[in-house]
């Protein structure tokens, strides 16, 4: 019997597990408590920017195979296994994880369910949330059926998603038992057959996998901008000592790359709420390296702002500074958390008249800060601009040269905090050219 799959939640997540499943011969109802991104998707609109992703609903949806509700109940009678899918951002106020959604989804959807089937957890939540849903669910479920609960977390990367999930590089699954066990490589039956690594856990090391690996990357990124902080002081150049202990297998070259910072709806986030998390549970020693990692991103985005400062002989107040970029990594319209968009605002409100151009994620940080002067173009960004900065390293961007902006730019200074141009190159054509993690000789 092929099975039927619900998703619960149609966000980033929830959309594209549900178009990924049904590409992978699933039938799929995708379920939401909003009517009108029911409507969206059942056309293939999308509220976000996700390469690939909204040509593959629409295939799914013209197939029949891909189908949206806000009615939990027509899943909880229809599918055999439900993928929970939404949100935990961080709570208001706090660095914790906001969780009332998950349980949310959880407590509704076992109410409706009305045959044996499997409820599988992908959200991002602190240590100790599955056994509680687990619990949840027993004591919610009907009697007579065979519910359970199993934790599968995601590793989507943002402009990757579809192919992350359709050959992902691991499958992380936390289960009470090996008939749910079984379950799940069904689902997952297509990336087993080519020998995708499958690791069978506990509840508890699936729900620290995904946290642990944020965490892990967040670390990364800050140790390569701690040393960019000293580089930046007695010289040297970060990029060659990047790429040098790259070479070290131990360590890896990848995410070492020094510059503005992390952010997004993740990494930030994720490795907060693990600290509200440890410190829940007595242990605030374990995880206070995270604090600095914190901080050591945060003073990136100051670093960048003082760069400007330092161009302009500290005199910022109504200068025109292009910034380029403010989604928090290019092929994403996503602006939670992002470092450009941050060090936009601060140039903004530290008086400078601020043209910022992103190729998709103007319109989501204009309802962030609506004060900003955002434009359609490149051009109109950088046309008399004092400064231009970058600050997302979208390839259109890291494919400029001099001569692209020489004729159009009031003044030939350029920060760029990305660290992916070529310094020698632009230095070479007349502009006082810097970057992140290197020295300012002014």
């Amino acid at each position: 019997m092929t099975l039927n799959i619900s998703v619960i939640g149609t966000g980033y997540l929830g959309a594209t597990h549900a178009a990924c499943m049904a590409e992978l011969g699933f039938d799929v109802l995708g379920v939401d408590v909003d009517p009108e991104k029911i409507d969206a998707l059942s056309r293939g609109e999308l509220p976000f920017h996700e390469p690939g992703l909204p040509e593959l609903i629409r295939k799914h949806v013209d197939s029949g195979r891909l189908r949206f509700t806000a009615e939990v109940s027509e899943a909880g009678s229809w599918a055999d296994v439900h993928f929970i899918c939404v949100g935990t951002p961080q709570v208001k106020g706090g660095t914790g994880a906001d969780l009332t959604y998950v349980d949310a989804a959880t407590a509704g959807l076992v109410e409706s369910i009305t045959k044996d089937s499997l409820v599988v957890g992908k959200s991002t939540v602190p240590v100790g949330t599955a056994a509680r849903l687990s619990r949840l669910v027993a004591e919610t479920k009907k009697d007579g059926l065979n519910v359970s609960l199993a934790w599968n977390p995601e590793f989507l990367r943002e402009g990757f998603a579809v192919e992350d999930t359709l050959r992902p590089d691991r499958l992380v699954v936390g289960t009470g038992s090996e008939a749910d066990e079984a379950v799940l490589r069904e689902v997952y039956a297509e990336a087993l057959g080519r020998e995708t690594p499958w690791i069978s856990t506990d509840f508890e090391t699936a729900e620290l996998v995904k946290v642990a690996a944020n965490a892990f990357l967040a670390t990364k990124i800050s140790f390569i901008n701690a040393f960019a902080e000293v580089t930046e002081n007695v010289g040297g150049n970060i990029t060659t000592l990047a790429d040098a202990i790259g070479f070290d297998t131990r360590i890896g070259r990848k995410f070492l790359n020094a510059g503005v910072g992390f952010g997004g709806g993740c990494l930030p986030k994720d490795i907060r709420a693990l600290q509200t998390r440890v410190g829940e549970l007595g242990l605030d020693h374990s995880m206070k390296f995270l604090d600095e990692i914190d901080q050591i991103n945060l003073r990136r985005r100051k670093k960048a702002v003082a760069r400007a400062f330092e161009l302009l002989d500290q005199d910022i107040v109504g200068k025109k500074i292009a910034v380029l970029g403010i989604t928090f990594k290019p092929l994403s319209d996503d602006v939670r958390d992002s470092p450009g968009l941050d060090v936009a605002a601060r140039l903004y409100n530290a008086g400078a008249d601020v043209a910022v151009f992103d190729p998709e994620g103007n319109p989501n940080a204009a309802k962030r800060y609506p004060r900003l002067g955002y434009v359609d173009s490149l051009t109109e960004a950088v046309k008399d601009a004092e400064v231009v900065m970058l600050t997302t390293e979208w390839k259109e961007f890291k494919a400029l040269t001099p001569a692209d902006l020489n004729d159009l730019v009031a003044s030939k200074r350029f920060v760029d905090a990305r660290n992916v141009l070529d310094a020698k190159e632009w230095e070479s054509a007349g502009w006082t050219f810097t970057q992140l993690g290197r020295k300012f000789e002014g």
